[in-house]
């Protein structure tokens, strides 16, 4: 099988890429109506040929090698305090951080 024969059975056409555009809203060129039905023929060979390799024998999988849990275990760590925390903060009222008001009174 090759891009110029997809496994798909057929060759997608200007007519179907064009159909296609219009549905998604795009603008495309005559020129890239051709480029597209091209593309879109090798992507779907592609993946017909991915459908092909998976056999019953090969347990699906979502990654190419095992995952191993990497969390660590939650420790408590000294963190800051208050003054600390606020120290680098442009405005700061009674203990918090003092930001622009975004919302009307009556919100």
């Amino acid at each position: 099988m090759t891009a110029d024969s997809p496994a798909s059975g057929g060759v997608i056409t200007r007519d179907e890429v064009a159909h296609l555009a219009r549905l998604a809203r795009l603008a495309v060129t005559e020129e890239e109506l051709d480029t597209f039905a091209g593309q879109l023929d090798v992507i779907i060979g592609s993946v017909a040929r991915v459908g092909e390799v998976a056999a019953g024998d090969i347990p699906p999988t979502s990654h190419a090698v095992p995952l191993e849990n990497v969390f660590r275990p939650d420790e408590r760590r000294p963190g800051l305090d208050q003054s600390q925390a606020l120290a680098g903060a442009p405005a700061a009222e009674e203990g918090r951080f003092r930001v622009p008001r975004i919302l009307g009174e009556g919100q």
